[in-house]
């Protein structure tokens, strides 16, 4: 799960990591109300989407006037921001981040993620930060280095001096601002059961102090119903819609770009199936688990979710009944074609508990569904009649 940069900012000031002074507006009036309550001469416009590289897409504006900081959130809310990180149709822009312009000396990047190979957590920071951190991963990556902190011990000051020093930071007095800074991002990320925390870029001010200019956190969806503070940021306007409604049913799916629909339950089958649709010369349209204790209703809604895309020109249903019955998937595959008049073809394979009485309602419905032994068959069927639509 994501979240907005002005609630990670939010976040941020709660774990003591420095932040510049802020608002968050989602009228044109609201964000001239935010200026004239800010100090400094310059404030700093931001669009609030699911995406970065939004600077270089016209979503990041100076401003130097409350009436120009208006006028460039009135050009901001309510579009679509297309950025390299979105798809072509782009993010709604729904709100906008209004803060203190910063006089920036240097710019850092500084992130914490976990690191499954060493089952740790790895700090990743660079001296080359910004928007082009990108693209010094890819073409000078000895400029980036990494620390990895075991979750036993857990955050050390020797770690805080090895980023410290990868950055070019001597004084003491910004180390001790590093520190602190580690520090409230270590600490967020396993109070609130963060998967990555990401500030670029941390700038160095004229001043010198360290300031997280921009920020970033996902949560591990998993651990998010812990946290119901967390769950209420949740903007459902940023994710595809078709995800954001199977959550609501307990459906785990994901928009592919094929048109071969389907439905299976456990995450490895899914996969074995969309990789013998590929096999066969098919495209799968989406991932779509519905999980080993599905029932009717979750069948029905599973259904609709998959043909709500109208690139869609057969479904292949792969079903296991271990914990769920044949029969009862059988029995929600009926009511969904019923109900929606389905015209587009329907390959089903079953294999488990009440099996044959599962399959022996799918062939007397008279639906004209079509029926497969095993998935090396099925897939092949979905993909020829998909072809033939």
């Amino acid at each position: 799960m994501n979240i907005h940069e002005y609630q990670a900012k939010q976040l941020f000031s709660n774990f003591s990591i420095p932040v510049p002074q802020g608002g968050v507006a989602t009228t044109p009036e609201q964000a001239e109300h935010v200026v004239q309550n800010l100090p400094g001469a310059a404030w700093v416009v931001k669009a609030q989407i699911h995406a970065g590289a939004r600077g270089k897409a016209g979503g990041v504006k100076v401003a130097r006037t409350p009436q120009e900081a208006s006028a460039y959130a009135q050009d901001m809310l309510g579009k679509q921001l297309v950025t390299h990180q979105t798809d072509a149709a782009g993010l709604p822009v729904n709100s906008v981040w209004v803060e203190e312009a910063s006089a920036i000396k240097s710019e850092f990047y500084l992130s914490l993620l976990v690191d499954r190979d060493s089952e740790q957590l790895i700090f990743i920071a660079s001296a080359a930060g910004g928007m082009d951190i990108e693209a010094v991963a890819a073409e000078t990556p000895e400029k980036i280095v990494h620390v990895k902190v075991h979750p036993a011990a857990g955050l050390q000051p020797y770690h805080c001096r090895q980023v410290a020093a990868a950055l070019g930071l001597s004084q003491k007095e910004q180390q001790s601002q590093l520190q602190t800074i580690m520090s409230g991002v270590y600490n967020l990320f396993l109070a609130k059961d963060c998967s990555q925390i990401e500030i670029n870029p941390l700038i160095e001010t004229a001043d010198g102090k360290l300031v997280a200019l921009d920020a970033k956190i996902n949560f591990d969806d998993n651990a998010v119903p812990l946290h119901p503070e967390i769950a209420a940021m949740r903007d459902a306007s940023q994710e595809d819609a078709k995800e954001a409604e199977a959550k609501q049913f307990d459906l785990n799916y994901i928009t592919l770009g094929g048109n071969i629909g389907c439905m299976v339950n456990g995450a490895g089958l899914a996969m074995a199936t969309m990789d013998m649709v590929k096999l066969k010369g098919g495209a799968p349209a989406n991932f779509l688990d519905v999980g080993g204790g599905t029932n009717k209703e979750k069948v029905k809604e599973a259904f609709k979710l998959i043909l709500s895309d109208g690139t869609v020109k057969a479904v292949l249903v792969n079903i296991f009944g271990g914990i769920v019955k044949c029969d009862v998937i059988a029995a929600g595959i009926l009511a969904a074609v019923q109900e929606m008049h389905l015209s587009i073809p329907v390959v089903v394979r079953l294999e488990g508990t009440n099996v044959e009485l599962g399959l022996s309602m799918l062939s007397d419905s008279g639906l004209g569904l079509h029926t497969a032994e095993d998935l090396n068959s099925a897939a092949e069927q979905a993909v020829k009649l998909a072809e033939a639509v």
